[in-house]
């Protein structure tokens, strides 16, 4: 009978120096408990509990841990939308007893408290301010949950609103609107470089103008110089200003003709003309000249009679 007995007594020995020692890994913490009450909370490394009596009741991540929660809410100008809240907590080291004992679910924790500030924060705010506005809203968030999770030992890092989604005929509509805008933007600027075109092709156009003027002015001071020395030329050797005049016009007629004559695919016809009309062109110039010269010496005489008619009439009157 104590050959049976002594391996018991070995084994259960072994078993209960065995389960008197445990292990908590690195930011860990482990909550011990005598007969269901709180002992103590042992850290990472190699621990001791009484065998038997005390006993591991839990074990809490000292870790950051990460919540993601999603929240479907309506906007000010009454658009649905879908946020994704990130929360980034912590089980603060010296109130693991207060996250272990005070809370059965702190995530589900997290999460209300996440629903009550988005949907207290967003229907104030339109759709685009949601957009512009999402660090407000995360701070918020934050802010509300600090003060909450903190009396159950919870450490609040950071929150981020890393998505808005908002409903696809919202998103449809949105994306019409930005490409509308992008397209007024475009056809904005092709029409600005349209009339930058047209401003300097009528700048162009302009100069061009002017300088085909002044080309023109140019050419017909030259021409007039030319014939004023032509006629001094001829004056000077016993023919008048008359006859010089109507030589220079028949000789200009004669080149024009020379230089129609030139132009193999011309088209113009010139009508009409003879061998003659040089001749005539002369003497129709000539007796024109004649004719305005005698006019002209009868209107002079008789603006000198009335001159001389009129000084009378103002001395007898003044007699």
């Amino acid at each position: 009978m104590s050959q049976v007995i002594l391996p018991v007594l070995i084994v259960f020995t072994l078993f209960v120096l065995i389960s008197a020692f445990f292990m908590v890994k690195q930011q860990t913490a482990a909550v011990v408990e005598r007969f269901g009450k709180f002992v103590g909370v042992r850290n990472s490394g190699l621990q001791f509990k009484i065998p038997l009596i005390d006993k591991i009741a839990g074990r809490i991540n000292l870790k950051i841990q990460q919540l993601d929660v999603v929240v479907e809410t309506k906007t000010k100008d009454d658009v649905f939308v879908r946020l994704k809240i990130s929360v980034q907590f912590q089980v603060v080291k010296d109130q693991v007893y207060d996250a272990f004992y005070k809370l059965e679910n702190p995530g589900d924790q997290i999460t209300s408290y996440v629903f009550d500030v988005v949907r207290a924060e967003v229907p104030k705010m339109k759709l685009d301010d949601v957009f512009e506005r999402k660090d407000d809203i995360a701070i918020a968030v934050k802010r509300e949950l600090n003060e909450a999770m903190s009396n159950y030992g919870f450490d609040i890092i950071k929150t981020l609103v890393t998505d808005i989604d908002p409903d696809l005929q919202v998103k449809a509509a949105m994306n019409r609107i930005n490409a509308a805008e992008r397209e007024k933007v475009a056809a904005e600027f092709e029409a600005e470089a349209d009339r930058i075109k047209i401003v300097a092709k009528a700048r162009a156009e302009a100069e061009s103008k002017r300088l085909q003027g002044q080309g023109i002015a140019d050419q017909r001071r030259e021409i007039a110089r030319g014939l004023e020395e032509s006629v001094d030329v001829l004056n000077n050797v016993g023919i008048n200003s008359q006859e010089a005049s109507a030589l220079i016009v028949v000789t200009q007629h004669y080149d024009t003709l020379q230089s129609m004559g030139e132009q193999t695919n011309s088209n113009l016809i010139l009508m009409p003309n003879s061998p003659q009309a040089g001749s005539n062109m002369l003497n129709d110039m000539i007796t024109s000249f004649v004719a305005s010269n005698q006019i002209g010496e009868q209107m002079k005489k008789e603006n000198e009679a009335k001159g001389i008619i009129n000084k009378k009439n103002r001395d007898s009157q003044e007699d």
